[in-house]
């Protein structure tokens, strides 16, 4: 598999395991990484897996209901890193709660080759635009 095919599945692998709920998931993708959006800097697997399992609601089929769609996919690879971007949409639907756009924003990423491919370096995360996340996200106590 070519560099930029590897690169691919791994940004599509987060919105895959995000959607399933696998939490544990997303972190080992940030194994020697760092996440970086509104709650700060999260750096290794750890700190990700426990920030999402503390913010976002599961439901009783263990997903939080969503599906994150990841739409024009940039790549830049240079030998053993590269850099890429990327647009990310929302949709979540629950019980009494119709299909909608909860989210939309976009990626900023820097990813090293390693041993067993490609890791992320570096996720940022930039929400540009906000609807109803009342049913995927906890709210903040005060």
């Amino acid at each position: 598999m070519d560099d930029y095919r590897a690169l691919e599945n791994l940004v599509f692998s987060y919105a895959s395991l995000v959607d399933a709920g696998d939490f544990a998931g997303v972190g080992s993708l940030f194994v020697e990484g760092a996440f970086v959006g509104s709650g700060g800097v999260l750096q290794g697997a750890a700190e990700v897996e426990r920030m999402l399992r503390d913010s976002v609601i599961v439901y009783e089929d263990g997903t939080p209901r969503t599906k994150h769609v990841t739409t024009n996919v940039a790549l830049e690879v240079s030998e053993a890193t590269a850099s890429g971007r990327a647009y990310f949409t929302v949709l979540q639907a629950v019980p009494g709660f119709p299909l909608q756009t909860i989210a939309a924003g976009r990626y900023e990423d820097r990813f090293t080759r390693a041993e067993g491919g490609w890791r992320f370096t570096e996720r940022r995360v930039t929400v540009d635009l906000v609807g109803d996340v009342s049913h995927h996200l906890r709210a903040k106590g005060p």
